[in-house]
């Protein structure tokens, strides 16, 4: 049987394309012929997903801000679809059966995976913006939140089954009366992330991007705490404060790292930090915990679901109860059978689990659904 995954702007097969590619991967394994669409694919991602058995389909979106700021792809491309349906057009013609992981392109799918409406992240994370960009959002929040919920409808019209990655993400959905049918999380391989067998822990990790909450890390490593941090180095939409942190002398930031050094920061930290302002499931927090490490995060969103306090990690309901905690984990450390309870954790999230799932829901859906034709 053919198939197409339909996803966002690719820049790699990671973040929130990693469960669309799973899924690919795990349909070609058992035969089935697949394809993965998306409106524009950055870099090297055609040439990757073809190695993998995967046909790539670039709509070849022309992108501004491609040369600009990689944090603002996500933008555009959800804005070409919200205001002008210029996406969908790019489609000579949607086939049978497709299931969408995308918020980018409107198109008839048997399942649509749900990972977070682009108008609720911007309300969490303007708080962090810059004044001059706060004020611009500001004004134009009524418009976006309008063309939000035009294609939320539109989408869900276009969707038979319609599946989030989180209860939290789930819950984002219902101002616009969307239901929830279930909700499956994201995977993760564990064969790549694993513990290492001696770690410093000399260190706590953290990410720098545009939904981190910049205010926590300062406080935490102004009060002594050396911190090391990943991400990307230019973002429009982040914080005053990332720029102030890139020179300061118990932050080591590192910029972007490749998948194998990304696990061995993991696994030799003595924990992760995860200050985040809008999260719908948060793949770092998993991360960690594969590798053996805790993490400190909020109670709420994403990670307030499956980071189990005292238990694989630490859940902060406050920013200053986060740089407390922070401090206190710095000095005392935590009882070894941690790490282990986090890998046992992180388990439950393997990429086979994860197929087999999606393979049920899809034999279910296709059974009982037929292939929904284009809607103009």
């Amino acid at each position: 049987m053919k198939l197409s995954v339909v996803c966002d702007v690719m820049t790699n097969l990671e973040g929130s394309a990693r469960p669309a590619v799973c899924l690919a991967e795990g349909l070609r394994e058992r035969g089935w012929d697949v394809s993965v669409v998306s409106p524009a694919m950055l870099g090297d991602v055609e040439e990757k997903l073809s190695q993998r058995g995967i046909e790539p389909v670039n709509l070849g979106a022309r992108l501004l801000s491609k040369g600009v700021d990689p944090s603002l792809l996500w933008l555009e491309g959800w804005g070409r679809e919200a205001f002008l349906g210029l996406n969908k057009r790019l489609l000579d013609e949607a086939g049978p059966f497709n299931v969408n992981f995308s918020h980018m392109v409107a198109v008839p799918s048997q399942a649509w995976y749900l990972q977070g409406p682009p108008s609720r992240a911007l309300d969490d994370i303007s708080r962090e913006f810059p004044w001059y960009l706060r004020l611009a959002y500001g004004a134009l929040r009524p418009l976006f939140s309008w063309a939000d919920g035009r294609l939320v409808g539109r989408m869900r019209r276009f969707s038979g089954l319609v599946v989030a990655n989180s209860r939290f993400c789930a819950s984002m959905y219902s101002r616009w009366g969307v239901s929830v049918d279930d909700v499956v999380y994201p995977p993760l391989d564990l064969k790549v992330f694993h513990p290492s067998p001696k770690p410093s822990s000399d260190y706590v990790l953290t990410y720098f991007g545009k939904e981190t909450a910049y205010s926590v890390v300062k406080e935490v490593a102004d009060r002594g705490v050396r911190v090391k941090a990943f991400g990307s180095k230019g973002q429009l939409l982040a914080s005053p404060l990332k720029k102030r942190l890139l020179g300061h002398p118990n932050v080591e930031f590192l910029g972007r790292v490749t998948c194998e050094e990304l696990v061995d920061l993991y696994s030799n930290a003595l924990y992760t930090l995860f200050p985040f302002t809008h999260e719908p499931f948060g793949y770092i927090p998993l991360e960690s915990m594969a590798c053996g490490v805790p993490v400190l995060t909020f109670k709420a969103q994403g990670p307030g679901e499956y980071v189990v306090d005292g238990y694989t990690g630490w859940l902060a309901e406050s920013r200053s109860e986060m740089v407390e905690k922070a401090l206190e984990i710095w000095r005392d450390g935590y009882p070894r059978e941690m790490g282990l309870n986090c890998v046992r954790e992180a388990s439950r999230f393997d990429g086979r689990l994860y197929i087999e799932r999606w393979m049920r829901l899809l034999e279910d859906s296709l059974e009982k659904t037929p292939p929904r034709r284009r809607e103009d």
